[in-house]
Parts: structure tokens; C-alpha cells; sequence
């Protein structure tokens, strides 16, 4: 039986339409020209000429967003947050991304930012539209005199939406964003539905470039049960997708196996356009939500203008002659985090322990 599953860049670009390419293109120009502007900002100058070029990138950013909104109009698979909920609240998606993005937002921060993320996407997904239909949660407050006390507080009843689905993890990046996603899932049933996990162990051969890019799924360190995830909502929450190669690759694997998913969704925080365009294509019945599309990848299949490298800035580097496992990671996350998805770290144990 084979140990690893790959597939290949060429692949992935098999999938992209003749329409697909043609927008691609058309951002690669746009981005070019934001190129030439970073480079005159980086080299200092007039104060004058600085500010010209500021207006030059808020200028083409502008236009690269216009053309993302048509796009997603034609690909209805594709759920950016500014393009699919109300404007008041995208002022709070340009504030966290800007916060990820930042440079100087360390550790602690960037996971609090990177909660906040997915809890915006899972309102995206899941409790919008509300029906007239509510489940009442009956709370025990910390109130004792006269009597003890309780509350009563109404939510939208979505168990139809969220007790079908599975959480997919892509080892090591989607860790934490993937025990998020299943926090929420938890919070909003009324039955404290906790997902099942799926754990797949993959990377990108990030020795290769981003037109001949390999992606490696590991089965002997994945861990999952194939009939756990048959006619589920398959749930995967990486915090960025730039080529959508790890996510392909997964699900065509399922497939092969026979799986036959209700459906797939594929939540991040940051997405490449062409990342996002290749996903939906490659897959049936795919949505990808995204807090915020990013026009292009660079030759080493990096989101520009992106925001580092996630997994590192969630998790930390590891040492190259010393990788952590599932296990260690989940140790190096410390009380706060064990305390706050208790619930969703003894469904990993589970799933580990019991492979």
C-alpha cells in the first residue's frame, strides 16, 4: 500500500479555465505596477514623490478589488467576506487582516487576531441568513440570592448546517485555525455537537517553484477514519491558501478512496486568487471563504502582498533535525489554548491514540 500521495503543479493548472487565465493575467499586470511603486517607496525620497506613490498603489488596489468583485460575481463558489456581508462590518476585516499582515504583531497577538478571523468566517458561512427559527440556551449564572439564577438567551437555530460536518486538519499550518472553526461549530448547537477530526499530514516541496510545485500528502503520519467522512460536510480551515495544491490533493485522494463528501468547504484567512480559482474548479461542490482575497503569487507560489508564513507565526519554527509532532505542537500551545478547545483536543487524542 503506498505511503504518499502527490500530485503535481501542472495538474493544478489543468483545471483553470481559458476565462480563468485571462483574469490572472490581467492581475499579474495590475500587481507589476504596485511592484514599481514599492520599490521607489522603499528607496526613500521626497516626502512629495512618497505620497505620489501611495496614491498610485491605493489607485491600482482599488482596481485589482473591482475586478476580484466581478470575478466572485461569475464564481458564485467563491465567498470573499467584503464582497458577500454588509459594509459595516468591513471595516473590521481590514483592521484584523492589517493586524495579521503587520510585521511587528507577535505570537500571542497574531493568534488572537487569527481567532477572530475565523469566528468572522464562521458567521459568514453559517449564521447568516437567519430563519424565524431560534434554539434557546438556559444559562446557571454565578447568582445565588434569593435564588440561583439563570438566563435565558436565544440563537439562531443552524444545527441542520453544522451537525453534518467534519473537521479536516492539513498538518501543521490549519491546526489551531481548524480547533476554532470546531469551537464555534460547538458553541452555536444545541447539543454541543463537537466535529470529528481528520488529521492529514502534507507539504509543498517549497524547493520547487511555483509552476512545477509538488505536494506530498504523508499517510503513515495522517490520521483519519474514511467512513467518518462519507456523506459529510467536509469541513478544511487553513489560514491561507495560495496555490490550493494541499487541498486538492487531500480531497481527490478521499475521492479515490470513496468518499463521496455532501460537500467541501475551505475556510482562510487570506487567499491567492488563483489559488482559490484552481480549488473550485478542480472540486465539485467546493466553497472557499475567504476574509481576503490577494491578487497574485510570486515565482515560489508566496501570496503577495500576503502576510509571512502563518504556521510559523501560529505555531513556531521548528528545528530541521527535530520536528514536533501533532502531540508537542499541541503541548507547545500552552494552557490558555488547552483550557480554551479542551473539548476539541480530546477529539484529536482520540483520533491520534486510536488510529
Amino acid at each position: 500500500m503506498k505511503s504518499t500521495v502527490i500530485l503535481k503543479a501542472e495538474a493544478l493548472d489543468g483545471y483553470l479555465t481559458e476565462k480563468d487565465q485571462d483574469y490572472l493575467a490581467q492581475m499579474d499586470a495590475m500587481y507589476k505596477r504596485a511592484i514599481d511603486s514599492f520599490n521607489l517607496i522603499s528607496a526613500g525620497g521626497f516626502s512629495s514623490s512618497i505620497a505620489n506613490e501611495e496614491k498610485k498603489i491605493i489607485d491600482v488596489f482599488n482596481e485589482m478589488g473591482h475586478l476580484m468583485q466581478e470575478i466572485c460575481k461569475e464564481v458564485p463558489a467563491l465567498k470573499v467576506f467584503s464582497f458577500a456581508t454588509e459594509r459595516s462590518a468591513h471595516a473590521e476585516a481590514s483592521r484584523v487582516i492589517a493586524k495579521l499582515r503587520d510585521i511587528r504583531t507577535g505570537h500571542n497577538e497574531f493568534v488572537y487576531y487569527c481567532q477572530r478571523a475565523y469566528e468572522m468566517l464562521f458567521r459568514m458561512a453559517f449564521a447568516g441568513n437567519q430563519t424565524d427559527n431560534k434554539n434557546y440556551l438556559v444559562v446557571k449564572t454565578p447568582v445565588t440570592v434569593p435564588v440561583q439564577n439563570y438566563s435565558v438567551h436565544k440563537i439562531p437555530d443552524i444545527d441542520f448546517k453544522i451537525e453534518n460536518t467534519v473537521m479536516c486538519v492539513m498538518l501543521r499550518g490549519a491546526l489551531l485555525p481548524s480547533m476554532i472553526i470546531s469551537k464555534e461549530i460547538e458553541e452555536y448547537s444545541s447539543h454541543g455537537y463537537v466535529t470529528p477530526f481528520a488529521l492529514f499530514k502534507i507539504k509543498r516541496d517549497d524547493s520547487k517553484m511555483e509552476s512545477n510545485m509538488e505536494y506530498v500528502l504523508d499517510l503513515e503520519k495522517s490520521f483519519f477514519n474514511l467512513s467518518e467522512m462519507d456523506g459529510k460536510d467536509l469541513v478544511f480551515a487553513d489560514p491561507m491558501n495560495a496555490t490550493g495544491g494541499s487541498l486538492v490533493t487531500i480531497v481527490k485522494y478521499l475521492l479515490e478512496q470513496g468518499v463521496k463528501p455532501r460537500s467541501i468547504l475551505f475556510f482562510n484567512v487570506i487567499a491567492a486568487l488563483k489559488g482559490s480559482l484552481r480549488v473550485v474548479r478542480a472540486l465539485d461542490n467546493c466553497t472557499c471563504y475567504t476574509l481576503w482575497m490577494d491578487p497574485v503569487l510570486n515565482d515560489a507560489a508566496y501570496i503577495m502582498p500576503g502576510l509571512g508564513d502563518a504556521g510559523d507565526r501560529l505555531n513556531g519554527k521548528d528545528a530541521e533535525s527535530s520536528p514536533r509532532n501533532i502531540i508537542q505542537l499541541i503541548a507547545d500551545y500552552g494552557s490558555n489554548i488547552s483550557g480554551l478547545y479542551r473539548s476539541q483536543l480530546r477529539k484529536i487524542e482520540q483520533t491520534v491514540l486510536g488510529h
